[in-house]
């Protein structure tokens, strides 16, 4: 069974939360996988990874460009797995099929936006059902993770 994570972003937005997660992945040598809803959305985190941070470098690439299987975070809109990733991001509602494919899949949603609440709620119940282990994770007013 997979680890199922939902964050729930409250005091930092998307582009600062999302950035941190994957560099702690990277460093545990975990390949990623994000997902999003649009391709526009993923041109967006495309350009943020490599602007986020001036001393910092996440290497990744997107599912459009030429052999995504090389990419140790991959920028997709499809559910399909092309880099091995073992630790899959589904943001801006999201959703894949079969979250066992995964050591760990991580939702992130805002939590001041209640149309974002209600789908992850039926994640949770999903994973619950599953049988997968699942943990919640809220900002505190630093922006610091703490496990609830």
């Amino acid at each position: 069974m997979s680890e199922v994570f939902f964050y729930h972003l409250q005091s930092r937005p998307l582009d600062a939360a999302l950035p941190q997660l994957l560099e702690k992945c990277l460093e545990r040598g975990w390949r990623c996988a994000v997902q999003t809803t649009s391709p526009e959305r993923v041109e967006a985190l495309d350009t943020l990874l490599w602007t986020y941070d001036e001393s910092s470098f996440l290497p990744h690439g997107t599912d459009r460009q030429a052999e995504p299987a090389r990419q140790p975070i991959l920028l997709t809109t499809d559910e399909s797995n092309p880099n091995g990733a073992v630790v899959r991001f589904l943001i801006d509602g999201a959703a894949i099929l079969d979250p066992g494919a995964y050591q760990r899949v991580i939702h992130l949603f805002d939590g001041n936006d209640s149309d974002a609440v209600a789908p992850v709620r039926q994640a949770w119940r999903d994973a619950r059902a599953g049988g997968h282990e699942v943990t919640y994770w809220q900002q505190d007013a630093e922006g610091r993770w703490q496990r609830r």
